[in-house]
């Protein structure tokens, strides 16, 4: 490719790695994008943030594709990752410590699977203290991080399939098929409540964004090799 095809616009699609956060990547593609081809200036962004725990797909666009981010955006996604039982963090997910535990012994395999038809279909969440939605002005995570807390209104969203693909003790694997804003820490959340004991995500990856998938996407290490072949 040359430098007008960055220009014009390219989608890309990247396997997010581990710690990495969205702002990154688009950073450092953009970076590499503007040193091969020697362009002052670029446009890159990312359809759709995943979180620094998780990996998997971020659509990255160029150019004019910049333009179709919301589209991108839009579409319905799909996760795998790791629930675990009988503790919950204020994060929801592993990016603070355990703040409370609950007893599992009454949580079966077949009480799994059957409190997962709650979650079918619109449901209202609650999205967590702990994400990048603005409240006059300030994200949420930053009022967390200061102890400070806020009021959070439900949404509606759809999740289309939830499906447990194993167990192990008290970790919980699963699929999910969902609509835009949908927040998997928080399914997980309230998954440990209709349980009647808490939980917490441990593990995340998005696997599609429409009819796009991971398994074509390319690391942010071959991605710079492929550019430094073009």
């Amino acid at each position: 490719m040359t430098a007008e095809d960055y220009k014009n616009g390219q989608v890309l699609l990247i396997d997010k790695p581990l710690e990495w956060t969205s702002f990154q990547v688009v950073n450092k593609l953009r970076w590499h994008i503007r040193k091969r081809f020697d362009i002052k200036k670029i446009k890159v962004g990312h359809a759709g943030t995943l979180d620094p725990l998780a990996t998997g797909l971020l659509i990255i666009c160029t150019g004019k594709q910049t333009k179709n981010i919301n589209e991108y955006q839009g579409q319905i996604k799909e996760y795998t990752g790791t629930i675990t039982l009988g503790e919950t963090t204020p994060s929801y997910d592993l990016e603070t410590e355990v703040n409370e535990t609950f007893p599992t012994e009454h949580i079966t395999e077949e009480l799994i699977h059957k409190t997962t038809k709650q979650f079918i279909g619109k449901i209202q969440q609650k999205p967590p203290i702990f994400s990048a939605i603005k409240k006059d002005g300030k994200r949420l995570y930053e009022l967390a991080r200061k102890g400070e807390t806020t009021e959070i209104k439900s949404r509606e969203i759809t999740i289309s399939e939830f499906e447990i693909t194993n167990i192990r003790a008290n970790k919980v694997d699963f699929r999910v098929v969902c609509s835009k804003g949908t927040y998997i820490r928080s399914l997980a959340y309230d998954f440990g409540l209709a349980l009647n004991s808490g939980a917490h995500l441990s593990a995340l990856r998005r696997t599609k964004i429409g009819n796009f998938s991971v398994s074509d996407g390319l690391s942010i290490d071959n991605f710079i090799k492929s550019l430094e072949v073009e």
